[in-house]
């Protein structure tokens, strides 16, 4: 028996102690979140600039630490009603039986969290798991080292390691960590290693959400505003320096329109982001690398790269953000995740077109769509499979609390955020309270079924059919 093994079992232990906490319970776990924030936001946006390198504050602040409270004030709002147990309809034959839907803590939540966003995309979920009742061992990236050690220490501060528990460390832990027999795992980062994670998981049974990413599409409608639209892609795209998993990742317009959105990313890339100190920068080298090559192998294959900003970093910058036009179908920038500030722009001839081109390709976590045609964008939102869709504007989906986040097919499974998350870390337990007619044990539950068969049962198949 391993160390984890043990440690598993004393939170379990834990859990069977208290195995429906009170309304009263969960809200303080969420309420030390927020506080566990709260007190130590400068301190947590020093540790993801030293993890990037350059991470603007008031980007840590918007993207990380607002969403975390906008989590909890929505929860904290809602917890009740959430938890109260759900009446169901009960045919008429069971007399006066009442039939309800409670909603049960799973008991032991494992979270892998990733690098990208280390603190939002660990204590989302957490928040989440609490709400249901259920205690949380995390596991964050060890890419974001320097944030993941000091969220762990944060955590050990403010909470029991019974009740919220952190596991630092590489591959190799991450791996004995998905293998545990949790009650539930929640993974996000990428399709391979979710791939490992649920074959992990599938040995314990353990049920899993991932949240994956995929190649995610902006279709620019001929009905489109392109400065508006070109504004908002931009922001979208350089937010975090492009390493989030509903970033575009590729845009689809008719060839008419291709130099005037060009000319209208470019200007709006260099209002927004022509500040280095305001350019999120790569992870670490491999990150870097890996957009390197990306544009290698595109440019290999006939691309041609345009910058989209006209004042070079002079060396403040690791890597000056670019659009990618004539791209090789084959490219391997129109087939991976590129988490990065490259913008590839393909033309096609229609919605039709558009359409069919995001169907050939793996379902994404998200789509955007900018236009004012309502038939058009009708029939992108029935035609295409998406995790989450934003019309004219990109990323904000994911900030309304009320909206369930998750993929479809290789993009992930399962949702979260809002009650989404209550119900994916709760068993929906069916209660069936059996009673006759007007408190009597008359025609009360099997009773007309019982054999010996004879007129009443033979009244009852009549009935129900």
């Amino acid at each position: 028996m391993n160390r984890f093994t043990i440690q598993l079992d004393e939170i379990k232990a834990a859990f069977a102690a208290e195995p429906n906490p009170t309304i009263e319970v969960r809200l303080d776990r969420i309420a030390r979140i927020e506080k566990m924030i709260e007190v130590n936001e400068d301190k947590i946006c020093k540790a993801l600039e030293a993890d990037f390198g350059v991470r603007h504050p008031v980007e840590t602040r918007l993207a990380e630490c607002q969403m975390i409270y906008q989590a909890c004030k929505h929860t904290r709002k809602h917890l009740k009603e959430w938890m109260k147990p759900e009446q169901r309809d009960v045919p008429f034959h069971m007399g006066d039986s009442q039939a309800w839907v409670e909603s049960q803590p799973l008991g032991v939540v494992g979270i892998l969290s990733p690098w990208n966003y280390p603190v939002q995309l660990a204590l989302i979920p957490a928040i989440a798991a609490f709400a249901a009742g259920n205690r949380v061992w995390l596991k964050p990236s060890e890419r974001s080292s320097r944030t993941s050690g000091f969220i762990a220490n944060l955590i050990q501060e403010y909470f029991h390691p019974t009740e919220f528990c952190v596991t630092t460390g590489g591959p190799d832990v991450a791996e004995q960590f998905a293998a545990l027999p949790f009650d539930h795992l929640f993974f996000t980062g990428s399709g391979n290693i979710g791939k490992k994670v649920m074959r992990a998981a599938a040995e314990n049974l353990t049920p899993v959400t991932l949240e994956l990413g995929g190649t995610t599409p902006v279709i620019i409608d001929s009905s489109a505003k392109l400065k508006d639209a070109a504004a908002s892609i931009i922001y979208g795209k350089l937010l975090n320096g492009g390493q989030t998993c509903i970033a575009p990742d590729y845009v689809l317009l008719e060839p008419n329109i291709q130099e005037t959105i060009i000319q209208e990313l470019q200007a709006a890339a260099q209002t927004q982001f022509s500040k280095p100190e305001e350019f999120t920068g790569p992870i670490d080298e491999r990150q870097l690398e890996y957009w390197q090559h990306l544009i290698s192998d595109a440019v290999d294959r006939g691309a041609k790269v345009i910058p989209l900003l006209n004042n070079p970093g002079a060396g403040a910058r690791p890597f000056e953000p670019i659009v990618l036009t004539n791209v090789s179908p084959e490219a391997r920038v129109l087939h991976e995740e590129i988490f990065g500030p490259i913008l590839p722009i393909v033309t096609i001839a229609d919605t039709a077109a558009a359409i069919e081109y995001v169907n050939n390709k793996p379902n994404p976590l998200a789509l955007y769509w900018f236009g004012k045609d309502k038939q058009n964008l009708k029939r992108v939102l029935s035609e295409t499979r998406s995790g989450g869709v934003t019309v004219n504007d990109t990323l904000l989906h994911i900030t309304i609390e009320d909206l369930p986040f998750g993929g479809v097919g290789a993009s992930g499974m399962g949702s979260y955020h809002g009650k989404a998350g209550f119900d994916t870390f709760s068993h929906q337990k069916s209660i069936l309270e059996v009673r006759g007619f007007f408190g009597l044990n008359l025609f009360k539950g099997t009773k007309t079924a019982r054999p010996p068969y004879g007129k009443m049962t033979e009244w009852l198949l009549h009935y129900l059919k």
